[in-house]
């Protein structure tokens, strides 16, 4: 049993209420008990965590090293702006994937710059919630590769 970690960032406690054209009308908690359920389905344990703070999610990202195998972050818009973030997921050494509900790269052009993208297995954007879900089978092939 694999341990996951699903990180996101700011204002994403306000999914399901916040600009729900672009990023649905599901809450953070629907979302986060659907995604504990299908890992469990597929024999894995998932923590979920949300912070407005960067300093929160860089003191989550280093409390996952030797405990967490696999993260999934939502950066927000910490994704164009935290070089520190980024750091962090290098000092730990934690494969992740990069999520996001937008198209990123359909949106503005400061959108268009992520710091984490070319550290990360892959990005996966504009699916919605659906994104999780994506990045989740990502992470279910990737850990049983591993272990192989």
């Amino acid at each position: 049993m694999a341990k996951l970690l699903i990180i996101n960032g700011p204002n994403l406690n306000l999914l399901g209420q916040r600009e729900t054209k672009i990023y649905g009308h599901t809450s953070l908690d629907e979302l986060n008990q659907a995604l504990a359920h299908l890992c469990l389905d597929n024999n894995h344990q998932l923590e979920s965590y949300q912070s407005n703070s960067e300093s929160s999610i860089i003191d989550t990202i280093h409390l996952a090293k030797d405990k967490i195998d696999f993260i999934i972050i939502n950066p927000a818009a910490y994704t164009h702006t935290s070089i520190a973030i980024r750091d962090a997921l290098l000092g730990v050494s934690i494969p992740f994937i990069e999520v996001h509900l937008s198209n990123t790269a359909a949106r503005e052009a400061f959108r268009k710059i992520s710091y984490l993208s070319d550290i990360a297995l892959g990005t996966i954007s504009g699916f919605g919630t659906h994104s999780y879900y994506l990045a989740l089978d990502a992470a279910f092939n990737y850990l049983k590769s591993a272990k192989n």
